[in-house]
Formats: structure tokens, C-alpha cells, sequence
């Protein structure tokens, strides 16, 4: 799961990476592929910067010091359960208080903006943070220029996740049962770092 950061090409692809891997981290229990790709992922930095490098290092040792049963047992007591989870994944819950409120209205005014819209099999609200990390992704690596750039990715980026993924990563972090998840959370809010720095620098 290294990624070469030879040219900015490459970097974009490990930024486009690195939000596919956070989206199907938090989506769901992870996937036995993907815990066996991070069990053997070399530990060095998976995108530009070597900032990322410690975060992304204990990502991987988590997952070797944990089973895919006891994360998917972890999964299930920090985000499932009946009624209300112990942390919840959604940018309502940190920007307004409550689910479906009026962050949920303005997300789903920029996706059509951007010509998307949520898949009906999917039982989650866009506000997810699994579903804006994929978004993130298809404004890096999509095809199509008149939305897929970076100052698409930018202000999505500012209005969507910047505002409350510290605040999910808190939560986590705060959590006695997250142990796993703290390093994803870890890593979470290193690349949000990175990623804000970034898109300051096009100012």
C-alpha cells in the first residue's frame, strides 16, 4: 500500500488513496483484504510529507495487533447498535447538534452542484464521513476537469470536513473501547492537517 512520491502525479493518487481507505475504514467493519493489505503495508509515509509517517505506521501496527473480528467487534460498539451509537460518524451531529439538519441541506446542495447524488442502496445520509471521503476522492482522481480540481476539492474540503472531522477524531480518541479507531483517528486528523495546509497554500 506504499505509494511512490516522485512526481505531484503521484502525490495526487496517494491523497485520492489514502480517502479510499479512510472511506471503507469507517464505512463498514473493515474488509479481510483490507486489514491484510495493512498488515503488510510498508510504513512509510502514504502520501507527501513526511508528517504523516508516524500516524500511518501505528495505523498499520493496529492492525497487526488486532484481529478483523476484534475490529469488527470494535466497529459495532463505537458506530452501531440500536438507536444511538457511541460516536457518531455524521457531519450533522458535530456542526448542528442533531442528525438531518441544515449542514445535511447545504451538502446535498453542493453534491447536485457537482452532478452527485446519493445511491439509493445506501442506508447512510451523504453527511457520512465515508461518503465525503469517497466524494474527496472523485474530485481527485475523477475524470471529469469541470469539477474533478483542486478548487472544487478545496471548497468541498472547507465546507464539508474540515469543520468537524477534529472533533469525530476527539470523540474517538476519547473513547475507552476505540483502540484500533484511535489510530485511525490519529491518522484522520493528520491528514486533515495536511490537507488544510495544503489548500491554504493556493491562496
Amino acid at each position: 500500500m506504499s505509494v511512490p512520491r516522485s512526481s505531484a502525479l503521484d502525490e495526487e493518487t496517494a491523497r485520492a488513496e489514502l480517502y479510499g481507505v479512510l472511506a471503507q475504514l469507517y464505512y463498514a467493519p473493515p474488509a479481510a483484504e483490507l486489514m491484510a493489505a495493512l498488515r503488510v503495508a510498508v510504513t512509510q509515509a502514504p502520501a507527501e510529507g513526511a508528517f504523516l509517517q508516524e500516524p500511518w505506521q501505528q495505523l498499520v501496527a493496529a492492525a497487526r495487533a488486532h484481529s478483523d473480528e476484534a475490529v469488527a467487534a470494535e466497529y459495532d460498539r463505537l458506530f452501531g447498535g440500536v438507536g444511538k451509537p457511541e460516536v457518531f460518524l455524521y457531519a450533522s451531529h458535530y456542526l448542528a447538534g442533531f442528525l438531518n439538519e441544515k449542514p445535511l441541506a447545504r451538502l446535498r446542495t453542493d453534491l447536485a452542484r457537482l452532478g452527485l447524488g446519493r445511491d439509493e442502496a445506501m442506508p447512510e445520509t451523504e453527511d457520512h464521513v465515508a461518503y465525503l471521503s469517497e466524494v474527496m476522492r472523485y474530485l481527485i482522481a475523477g475524470d471529469d476537469m469541470a469539477v474533478c480540481n483542486l478548487t472544487s476539492q478545496k471548497e468541498f474540503f472547507a465546507a464539508h470536513l474540515q469543520t468537524w472531522l477534529p472533533a469525530l477524531c476527539d470523540a474517538l480518541q476519547a473513547h475507552p473501547a476505540a483502540r484500533f479507531y484511535a489510530a485511525v483517528a490519529q491518522l484522520t486528523r493528520a491528514f486533515v492537517a495536511v490537507e488544510s495546509q495544503g489548500f491554504d497554500m493556493l491562496d
